[in-house]
């Protein structure tokens, strides 16, 4: 598929997607694109749409603070982390695109950063593709996934939706471990598009490891924080670092610079021992320096999914959350909104939860969302 020709026709959207780089896209009113900024494709029916022009959601950072639009972390953290959690970074996971048409048909075309498509373990549809919901009766429902096939380049109709229905909400979750360097939304010329009035005054943010990130989903939108999101319906920012998640102060740091409704704090899997001894305690009270009452999620580890054969398989997490409980104990006297969710319940006991053992499958991240849940609905409320 010859895609980069196809790019050559977005100079005429090139000042509008700088423009919008230099300010937070959430902030643009729910209103009708215009199609003087759209770019068409020989041969198609569709206009192209930067997806800069629409509402990015659950991304922590505004755009003008970004190396590039589509980064977790802002530019200034590139001197702050290690070289290994700035390339993670760059990974959209957990970041939306949402907005509303009246589209019979929806296209996406997207440019990755890295040309892995897939990795042994996890599918190019979660790892490279994106992953279309539309609200339908007041739920999200799945709709449609981009199938990556090529590096760097891809375009694939990810829905036809049935006529006559007016606007719809329509939400894109960006791929989970690999980067985009554009990405645009084609609709019919003659469909309204727009940009999605905000979901929620509420956010949530999760900081984490491979399986905050998404690791293993089969698309971005099983990941747990997505599925939370959609439960909730509110942004769910996602700041997982596969293999990297380990609860630096540089890390609390710069997660504290946010202010959502809650955090979730998922280091456990990343950690040894002694690091969860030293770290949480410290990670928590950095914290809650600048968000003395913004309610804490902690989940403890996982349980690896060989331990059900007895003893010798529980030894790794079973030390690790040995660790934590007493830290959680003293945390949580002198703490009313800091919650705690066991690791034994996060994927269920028998076994069948996971790609390998420690990454969730699809049923497993179901799993934890089910699991974290009943925390974070009394979370939610006590911020509100």
């Amino acid at each position: 598929m010859a895609l980069h020709s196809l790019m050559t026709g977005l100079a005429g959207v090139f000042f509008m997607t700088l423009a919008l780089a230099q300010a937070d896209s959430a902030a643009l009113a729910p209103e009708k694109l215009d199609p003087n900024f759209s770019v068409t494709q020989p041969g198609s029916d569709l206009r192209w749409y930067s997806a800069l022009q629409l509402r990015r959601s659950s991304a922590g950072w505004p755009v003008n603070e970004l190396a590039k639009p589509w980064d977790r972390l802002p530019a200034r953290a590139e001197k702050m982390v290690r070289p290994e959690v700035w390339s993670l970074s760059r990974h959209s996971a957990g970041i939306e695109i949402n907005f509303s048409t009246d589209a019979s048909e929806i296209g996406a075309r997207w440019t990755l950063i890295n040309p892995g498509l897939a990795m042994d373990h996890m599918p190019a549809t979660g790892m490279s593709g994106l992953d279309l919901y539309v609200r339908h009766e007041g739920r999200w429902q799945w709709l449609g996934v981009g199938r990556p096939t090529e590096s760097p380049s891809n375009l694939v109709k990810l829905a036809s939706v049935p006529a006559g229905g007016g606007m719809r909400d329509y939400r894109l979750y960006l791929p989970l471990y690999n980067g985009i360097e554009d990405l645009q939304i084609g609709v019919p010329a003659s469909a309204k598009l727009a940009a999605m009035a905000p979901l929620s005054a509420q956010t949530v943010v999760v900081y984490g490891t491979s399986i905050t990130q998404g690791g293993c989903a089969s698309r971005p939108g099983m990941a747990y924080p997505a599925i939370l999101g959609r439960k909730f319906n509110l942004p769910v920012i996602n700041l997982g670092f596969s293999g990297n998640g380990n609860a630096e102060i540089v890390a609390a740091d710069l997660v504290s610079e946010l202010n959502p409704s809650v955090f979730i704090l998922d280091p456990l899997p990343n950690m040894t021992p002694l690091q969860i001894a030293g770290r949480i305690e410290p990670f928590v009270a950095r914290l809650r320096t600048r968000h003395p009452r913004i309610p804490i999620i902690l989940l403890g580890n996982i349980s690896y999914q060989q331990a059900g054969l007895g003893p010798l398989n529980q030894t790794d997490h079973a030390v690790k959350n040995a660790i934590l409980a007493p830290i959680v104990a003293r945390l949580m006297t002198k703490d009313d909104r800091l919650f705690f969710v066991p690791g034994d319940s996060l994927l269920g006991q028998d076994g069948e939860a996971t790609v390998d053992g420690t990454h969730p499958t699809d049923l497993g991240f179901l799993r934890m969302a089910e699991a974290i849940s009943p925390s974070l609905k009394k979370a939610l409320d006590l911020s509100r």
